[in-house]
Parts: C-alpha cells; sequence; structure tokens
C-alpha cells in the first residue's frame, strides 16, 4: 500500500510528527509519496533525506497513492478533500489539532494504524456530498460540500430573506442572519453550533438549519436526500455571501438561485474496526462525562 502524505503546512506541529512517520514508513519499507508543499517544507527544516524529489500536488496524490493521510483538523482534512475533486482515493484524517470529527486519528496512533492497513483491517465510510448550482446575473457554476452550504449577509449586513422550495413545493421564507444546509457529515459542523441536529454519518438526508432566525417558531428541518432544495435571494438589500465548507465562492448583492442536491459522488474516509460514531460523540462532546 502507497501512503499519500498531505497536511496543513502553517501549523509548526505538523513537522514532528511528519518526519517521524517518514522515518518509520523507510525503515518498514512501505512506500510514500509527497504533497509538494509538505516536501518543501522538509526540505526547508533540513530533512531533504526524508523528502523525496517526485513531490507532487494533492490532486495528484489521488493517483499514485491507496491512502492519503491529512494531517491537520477537520478543515484540513475538507481541503485534501476538495483538492482530490472527485476522486476515490480514501483519506485518513490524522489529528495535530483540537477537536475533530473527520481527523480523528491521534498521532500517537499512527504507525499502529498502518499497521492495521497493511493487514487490510479496516473499513471505507462513503460519505454523502451535496451539489449545488449557482445561478446569478455573473453567470452559472457547479460546486460541492462535504460539510455544508452557507447562505448568509456578508459583513455587518442585517438580516436577509431566503425563499426556499422543496422538489417545486414552497417550504419556508427565511429572514434569518442565513441558511445552511448540510450533509450528516456536516451536522455535528457549523450546524450543530446554530442549534441543528446530530445526525449519524449513514443516514442519506439533507439538513436546513436557519442561522439566528428572526422568528422563533422557525426550526432546522431534515430531509430525504433525494430532495432537491431551491434556495433564492430575490432583492437582497445588502451583499451576502454563498461558502462551501468554509470557503467562500460568491459574494454578491445581485439576485441568485441556489440549487441543491444530492451528489453523485461521495468523500471516502478509513475508518478503523473499533472505531465508531457514538464513541466519537462522547470523547468528542464529553458525553457522560462527570464534573471531579
Amino acid at each position: 500500500m502507497t501512503y499519500g502524505i498531505t497536511g496543513n503546512t502553517t501549523k509548526d506541529k505538523l513537522w514532528g510528527p511528519v518526519s517521524t512517520l517518514l522515518a518509520w514508513l523507510r525503515q518498514e519499507g512501505l512506500p510514500f509519496c509527497l504533497d509538494a508543499a509538505v516536501a518543501h517544507g522538509l526540505r526547508e527544516r533540513g530533512l531533504a533525506e526524508l523528502a523525496p524529489c517526485d513531490a507532487h500536488h494533492v490532486s495528484e496524490l489521488a493517483r499514485r497513492a491507496d491512502v492519503i493521510l491529512s494531517f491537520g483538523g477537520d478543515g484540513t482534512l475538507l481541503h485534501t478533500a476538495h483538492a482530490l475533486g472527485t476522486a476515490p482515493t480514501p483519506i485518513l484524517g490524522v489529528n495535530i489539532g483540537r477537536l475533530g470529527f473527520l481527523a480523528d486519528i491521534e498521532v500517537g496512533q499512527l504507525t499502529d494504524t498502518i499497521r492495521l492497513l497493511e493487514a487490510g483491517a479496516y473499513r471505507i465510510e462513503r460519505r454523502m456530498v451535496l451539489e449545488a448550482r449557482l445561478e446569478a446575473p455573473t453567470g452559472t457554476r457547479t460546486t460541492w460540500a462535504l460539510n455544508e452550504f452557507v447562505l448568509g449577509g456578508s459583513g455587518t449586513a442585517g438580516l436577509i430573506t431566503i425563499d426556499v422550495r422543496v422538489d417545486g413545493t414552497p417550504l419556508n421564507t427565511y429572514w434569518a442572519d442565513g441558511l445552511i444546509m448540510a450533509t450528516p457529515t456536516g451536522s455535528t459542523a457549523y450546524s450543530l453550533s446554530a442549534g441543528g441536529p446530530i445526525v449519524v454519518p449513514g443516514a442519506g438526508v439533507i439538513i436546513l438549519t436557519p442561522i439566528a432566525p428572526h422568528t422563533l417558531t422557525v426550526r432546522p428541518i431534515v430531509l430525504p436526500d433525494h430532495c432537491v432544495v431551491e434556495a433564492t435571494i430575490a432583492s437582497p438589500p445588502h451583499r451576502y455571501v454563498l461558502a462551501a465548507d468554509g470557503v467562500t465562492h460568491v459574494a454578491e448583492q445581485d439576485p441568485l438561485r441556489l440549487t441543491v442536491r444530492r451528489a453523485e459522488h461521495t468523500v471516502n474516509l478509513v475508518k478503523l474496526p473499533e472505531q465508531d460514531f457514538f464513541q466519537t460523540l462522547r470523547s468528542k462532546l464529553m458525553w457522560g462525562a462527570t464534573n471531579t
């Protein structure tokens, strides 16, 4: 098995674990390839012997590696997933940040984890992805998100009005700071902080979570994943933004129509036999913990 190594090169905490891992992989005779930015960072730190000259962009790693090791937090894993595009190469998230639902392998577990991968003791979770078609006076384009799309006001702008239809049927006109359209994977991200439900990753649903709605009766709603959601900002009084997995794609003041549906591709994550979503919730959210 060939391992593709990438990560958040802005974090000082990256280099120790990566250099230790690469030395171990060489010792074990396990092949690997590096993201160009990681290779450059190793050379800058006098570790050129660990950085082969055939470093690659992350998208190329998808063709050369059997598994991508993404060092960082959940944001780094999202960045890695988008860099891979629609390639099916599975990703293993290695946590060097704080709270990680996607990057859920700790650095101290890494060598034992790779031994399990070499023994075939792992599974692939195929995570649902949302696709969005953006129609605005500036043009039409398509993007996708593993966690969520967020449609909201820009800067100090006030509330925005968002008309939402589901399969062509009116659902609601949201008057709020914004609207989150999330996958089950994204249910533990921004949607959770806005009061949305936690949904197990294998559920086929789309979650609509309003951000600070003006009407107290407005609540999140969970839709089956075969639904097509249309969100329209007809005459915005202020600028608004559309973000996919935290990356801004549109900052406009013109009318916008957004059509969101389940994408055809998935993002594939490596999971170990003992990893369980409910155990992750208990650990990351400290459910059942007692104050002592």
